[in-house]
């Protein structure tokens, strides 16, 4: 990190947006969000519709982690937190106050990035291991209080059905809908994901991540941005909650339990942190192996152990780094007119 340069964003001044994206970026990030929905569209002959649909609510969670982790370089254990703030947050709202879905889903990501916005104004100050376990810690009171000291509302262990009803044509119990409603919220996370981590903004918080001080140092509040980082993550989050909450139309404290984040962990390891395709392939690839090892393993969790010790050893980058390395490596072997050896 010593020898790392970082400098001052050249198109960000007093008088820019921080979030400004050049228009050819912004073209260039659409063309990529397109080709993320025709990935999920060709899983659907691959997959049941449904598993698919879960797997885009999962992989909208990592998105959220790998913004966090990845881009940020801060690690948190409770991240489920946020997950099930907007899990509960939509179904009480459906049940007591509206039961209209948009309203529902706007209700729980609200929810959880005010939880998050809360809670990030002591967690920020923090980092490394302090970081991650008082977000483990913060996630263990959330399962209480859900669990055991408000079950008279949450019905703790027993869970609790949705009030969710359908709203035009707008029906989750009707797969195809769920599918493309789901399809376009993750679209839409992407491309706003991808358009902040190409702006001014993303440079500063993959600054923050290799050298804090020396950001400090050209004049940013990193404060500032750590915070807002971490209430968007909450959203984003939060949205995967809600959306969870929308389909499945069941929930229970296992869907704010601490040992879960366990899997949006490995799942942004697996497909490579910093990078949000990476994310959606790793979601995809965690979803896959989970349902698979489960159907034919009963204690299949060990085989993530030695899954954990090939990527910290072999594959740092993860699935999509070393797919990048695989490409660059072939396309040397062309370029100098020697045959790729396999």
């Amino acid at each position: 990190m010593g020898g790392t340069k970082i400098e001052r964003p050249s198109s960000l001044n007093k008088n820019s947006d921080l979030f400004e994206v050049a228009p050819a970026k912004r073209t260039r990030v659409l063309l990529e969000t397109g080709l993320v929905m025709a990935a999920f569209l060709i899983l659907v002959p691959v997959l049941a519709i449904y598993r698919v649909t879960e797997f885009m609510i999962f992989c909208i969670f990592v998105l959220s982690f790998d913004l966090l982790y990845g881009y940020m370089g801060r690690l948190s254990f409770g991240q489920m937190l946020y997950l099930g703030t907007g899990v509960y947050v939509s179904t009480l709202f459906s049940l007591h106050v509206n039961p209209n879905p948009v309203l529902t889903m706007l209700a729980g990501v609200l929810g959880g990035a005010i939880v998050a916005g809360l809670l990030g104004l002591i967690i920020v100050r923090l980092a490394d291991a302090s970081f991650a376990l008082t977000n483990l810690a913060f996630n263990q009171v959330g399962f209480f209080l859900i669990g055991s000291a408000f079950q008279e509302v949450t019905h703790g262990e027993d869970g609790i059905s949705s009030g969710v009803e359908p709203w035009g044509f707008l029906d989750f119990a009707n797969e195809p809908v769920a599918f493309v409603f789901v399809l376009v919220c993750l679209l839409v996370t992407f491309y706003i994901l991808k358009v902040l981590t190409n702006s001014p903004y993303g440079i500063i918080i993959r600054s923050i991540k290799e050298d804090e001080s020396r950001v400090r140092f050209l004049g940013y509040s990193t404060f500032y941005y750590k915070w807002l980082t971490f209430v968007i993550a909450g959203g984003v989050a939060a949205l995967a909650g809600t959306l969870y909450t929308l389909y499945i139309q069941f929930v229970s404290p296992v869907s704010i339990h601490p040992l879960s984040n366990v899997e949006v962990i490995f799942a942004c390891l697996i497909g490579g942190a910093g990078n949000l395709y990476g994310a959606l392939a790793g979601g995809v690839f965690f979803m896959t192996l989970k349902d698979n090892l489960a159907t034919h393993i009963p204690e299949w969790e060990w085989i993530l152990g030695i899954l954990l010790l090939v990527i910290v050893f072999w594959l740092r980058r993860g699935l999509t780094g070393f797919a990048t390395f695989l490409i660059g490596f072939l396309r040397q072997k062309i370029a100098r007119g020697q045959p790729a050896e396999a």
